[in-house]
């Protein structure tokens, strides 16, 4: 099943309702839940309760793609993205002069955490930031949780997984390296844009995609202008969705509403294949650009890279303390 948050074109801004997909390609229908049904809480629904209600909805009227405004499936209320594609590790590394992976990590997967409330639409604009001139995507495919859960096994985690859905976090490179030398990890080089969608694919849809190691194995591509500029498949990744949600749980509380994202999949974006070039190969993004991902059996979600929109203050840089300690005077 397919779920979808969407506006009408003719509803005011700040309107969110829930539909069911039906149809495949360009040619798919959006079908209307009973007013006020919440993606989350239906994804959470006993699959009987889910069936009926979707049962329900595809006897209603139908709205086709131009009728509506496809939203990002959830409005998170945390967002976790992890590091588990080694290829793509072993690419970056590269880039800075390291042979590989570090050891560390293959310990455990790591994560940080992402700005929710800077989630776009499947197919919305997304504006250049300021202050870069590396402008990045990442391909990765995401999970959304739909049960609270805490200190949890991986076999206990599958249950919380409410469905997935397509994820491109956009990075700027040269903003996210310099953040990057003070060991805090990226803050402003990520926090302007990440896009969710089209729609979730719940996750007993996809009971038969799963590989010998009961991985998720799905074709994930990334196109730039209709040129193809990665590939790879989410059964690559170092560990399951149900490791990463139990990993995740420990001694914390993960929350229903939340989106745990993979990671960016090997080729899956331009700052490896420029680890491993040597060089800005291909180039970084620049506005009027076209970032296209499809993920098997998900979707695909296509963003044009925008004009700057926003009038921004000057960084004000840190004022400095003086080898007396008697006074403080601006930085240069």
């Amino acid at each position: 099943m397919r779920l979808a948050a969407f506006r009408r074109t003719d509803d005011p801004d700040g309107t969110r309702r829930v539909g069911l997909v039906v149809g495949d390609g360009s040619g798919w229908w959006l079908h209307p839940f009973a007013e006020g049904t919440d993606l989350v809480a239906l994804l959470a629904a006993d699959p009987a309760d889910r069936e009926a209600a979707a049962d329900a909805a595809a006897q209603g009227d139908g709205l086709q793609p131009g009728d509506v405004v496809l939203l990002p499936p959830v409005q998170p209320v945390s967002m976790r993205d992890f590091l588990t594609f080694e290829a793509h590790v072993d690419g970056m590394e590269r880039g800075h002069g390291n042979p590989g992976p570090p050891a560390e990590w293959y310990d455990a997967p790591v994560f940080l955490f992402m700005a929710p409330h800077a989630v776009t639409g499947a197919y919305d604009d997304v504006a250049m930031p300021p202050d870069t001139e590396r402008l990045d995507f990442e391909l990765e495919i995401a999970a959304l949780i739909c049960r609270d859960v805490r200190n949890v096994t991986p076999e206990e985690a599958r249950a919380a997984i409410g469905g997935y859905c397509v994820m491109n976090d956009w990075s700027a490179r040269d903003v996210q390296g310099k953040e990057m030398l003070l060991k805090l990890g990226p803050s402003k080089g990520k926090d302007f844009a990440t896009t969710i969608g089209p729609w979730v694919v719940t996750a007993d849809e996809l009971d038969d995609c799963r590989d010998a190691d009961d991985f998720l194995d799905l074709e994930m591509t990334v196109k730039v202008n209709d040129q193809l500029v990665g590939a790879d498949r989410s059964g690559h990744m170092g560990w399951s969705f149900e490791q990463l949600v139990s990993h995740a749980s420990r001694a914390s509380w993960v929350k229903a509403g939340e989106v745990l994202a993979s990671g960016t999949c090997a080729s899956g974006s331009l700052a490896e294949s420029w680890g491993r070039n040597g060089s800005l190969t291909p180039p970084p993004l620049k506005i009027g650009d076209v970032v296209e991902m499809s993920i098997e059996r998900l979707g695909t979600i296509r963003n044009v890279v925008a004009p700057v929109e926003d009038t921004v203050a000057a960084v004000a840089p840190a004022r400095r303390r003086d080898r007396a300690g008697t006074r403080w005077e601006a930085s240069a």
